[in-house]
Parts: structure tokens; C-alpha cells; sequence
């Protein structure tokens, strides 16, 4: 396969998005595989639910995800020596045990006892604690790439069942495209495509953790849960404003009165012509969903020069 230019590509959220992860192999004479890359994609939730927190800690939810192609670049070489040498681009990242990639690499290393030792370059664009699966869909690649270059000829289901050991985003990061998730987020349905639109990104300058944001939410009462079927019938019509009208994330009653710069930006996307704009994940990430790309684009400009945020894409 032809790997694509390795410098940031954001395009438009359509119908279709590849699920497969875009490699460049090379090797030896083209005979021996010594080293792949790939894209790891960032994520976005259409809707988010919390049904109930068990006991070992996890909650169980009910999501659609949908990948967008604003990616990490994951570069995996065989090398002579035993272990795992990782790095990447921002230093403030952790290289060893604390990284969720290096973990994905011990995980097989130790289960298939591969003596061989692997360089991991993380090159990575993906805003940080930004409710996009940066770390997981890292992770992800990292089991991909790996059962490539060693030779493993895992499933992608079994690389699923792997990789939920390491996170519960770990799985659909694997999968990719559009999606229900459910239990922890392991249990994966593939849905219709989402229909072809605009989606405006903001990433506004704070990071939230995801175990703060779910523990506040555990203190809680929640009162209002969004319309999961809503997006589900509106993704099986084809209808990108009824997928809109019916977003929601349950974090947001936690995460927003946290961070009010993310109600801001809500509010920026809607008055510029959003269909709907709602919080990924556990945050601070905003998106929306725009039918006109000029829209989206005057919303992106209005977010600058209000210095809400710089980190900003229209895809």
C-alpha cells in the first residue's frame, strides 16, 4: 500500500471513512519486514450515556463513536537488541511503563515471549487529555503494527480482546468507523456510516482526567440521558440533522462547570450554524456538526479571535 504523506491531514467527516489503518511496510529486498507505520485515528462521540458503575470500577455506557482523520503517526522498527525503546515528539509524554503504547508492546512481548526488541516512534498531533482517544487509538496501532511486523496473525478480534486489557477505548480504536458501544465500551456494533458533513474541532487549552470527570459523576444523580436511538435511527436514515438533534454527553453536566470555556465554545458553533455541538469524551474537545463548510469556517475564525482556543481544525 501506498502510505500517504506523513505531515497532519484533516478531511472531511463522510460516508465511507476507511476503518483499516494506513501502513507503510519496508524491509529487506521487500522479502522481510524490519519496520511499519501508521496512523492512529482520534475519535469523536456523537452520543455519550452512563447506565452504572460496577464494581471493579468501570461503568458501564452506551456510545456512538466515530473516527475522524486527524491521526498520530506510529512508526514500529525491529531492532537486535531485547525491549522496548519508545519517544516521541512531546517530552512532557512518558517513554516507558506510563505510556499506554509501550504497554500494548509489552502485552504481546510477554504473552508470545518475542526476545526481539522494538523502537516506537509516537509522532503525535492529537491534542492530549482532549476526549479524543489520542493514547488509545496509540495503543491500538501499536497491537496492529505489531502482530504485522512479528508475524503473530492474530484476528481483529483477538487483537480487540488484547487490547480492552489496556483501556476500554482500546478496542473500538481497533475497529474504527462508526459505532454503538456498549458494557465498558468492548462491546462493539458496527453501524451505518455517518452521512457526509462538516465537523469543526476545538480543543480548548485545559486538560481533564477522565478518572476525575467519572468520579464527580458518580456523585451524582443523572436525570437526563441522551437519545442513543435518536442517532442510531438518524444514522440508518441517512439524516445528518437528526443524528445532530439528538447528540448528547452525560459527562458535560460534570465536565463544563469545570471548564465553562467549553459551554463558550458550544455556543460560538451553534450561533455560527451548527446542526449541534456537544463535548467528546470526558472533554475539554468540543465539536460540531456543520452542513455548511463556509459556516463551519466562520465559527473556526470567531473561536480565534475570541482566543477560546487555537487548537481549532475544520475537517
Amino acid at each position: 500500500m501506498q502510505f500517504e504523506s506523513v505531515a497532519l491531514q484533516i478531511l472531511s467527516c463522510m460516508a465511507g471513512l476507511l476503518q483499516q489503518f494506513h501502513i507503510r511496510m519496508s524491509g529487506i529486498g521487500g522479502l522481510k519486514m524490519n519496520q511499519i507505520e501508521l496512523k492512529a485515528l482520534a475519535k469523536i462521540n456523537l452520543g455519550l450515556d452512563v447506565l452504572g458503575k460496577r464494581e471493579n470500577g468501570y461503568h458501564d455506557v452506551r456510545m456512538v463513536m466515530q473516527s475522524v482523520y486527524l491521526y498520530d503517526e506510529v512508526k514500529i522498527t525491529k531492532r537486535k537488541e531485547p525491549g522496548i525503546v519508545l519517544s516521541t515528539n512531546l517530552g512532557f509524554l512518558p517513554s516507558g511503563e506510563g505510556n499506554i503504547a509501550y504497554k500494548a508492546a509489552q502485552l504481546l512481548m510477554d504473552e508470545f515471549q518475542i526476545g526481539q526488541g522494538v523502537d516506537i516512534v509516537l509522532d503525535k498531533h492529537i491534542p492530549v487529555a482532549a476526549g479524543l482517544a489520542g493514547g488509545s487509538s496509540d495503543a491500538a496501532a501499536v497491537l496492529f503494527g505489531m502482530n504485522r511486523l512479528v508475524g503473530l496473525k492474530l484476528s481483529q478480534r483477538e487483537l480487540m480482546e488484547r487490547g480492552v486489557k489496556l483501556g476500554a477505548d482500546v478496542p473500538y480504536c481497533i475497529m474504527r468507523g462508526t459505532v454503538l458501544a456498549e458494557g465498558i465500551g468492548e462491546n462493539l456494533t458496527v453501524l451505518p456510516a455517518m452521512p457526509k458533513c462538516t465537523v469543526l474541532i476545538a480543543k480548548p487549552p485545559v486538560s481533564v482526567s477522565t478518572k476525575t470527570v467519572y468520579e464527580a459523576l458518580d456523585a451524582q444523580e443523572i436525570t437526563e440521558h441522551p437519545d442513543i436511538d435518536g442517532i442510531i435511527s438518524g444514522l440508518e436514515k441517512g439524516d445528518v440533522r437528526a443524528v445532530a438533534s439528538s447528540m448528547g454527553n452525560v459527562l458535560e453536566g460534570v465536565t463544563i462547570p469545570m471548564h465553562p470555556v467549553i459551554a463558550e465554545i458550544k455556543k460560538e458553533m451553534m450561533d455560527a450554524g451548527a446542526l449541534g455541538a456537544m463535548m467528546s469524551g470526558s472533554g475539554p474537545t468540543v465539536f460540531g456538526l456543520f452542513d455548511n463548510r463556509a459556516a463551519a469556517k466562520s465559527a473556526q475564525k470567531k473561536i480565534r479571535e475570541k482566543a477560546l482556543t487555537k487548537q481549532v481544525y475544520v475537517t
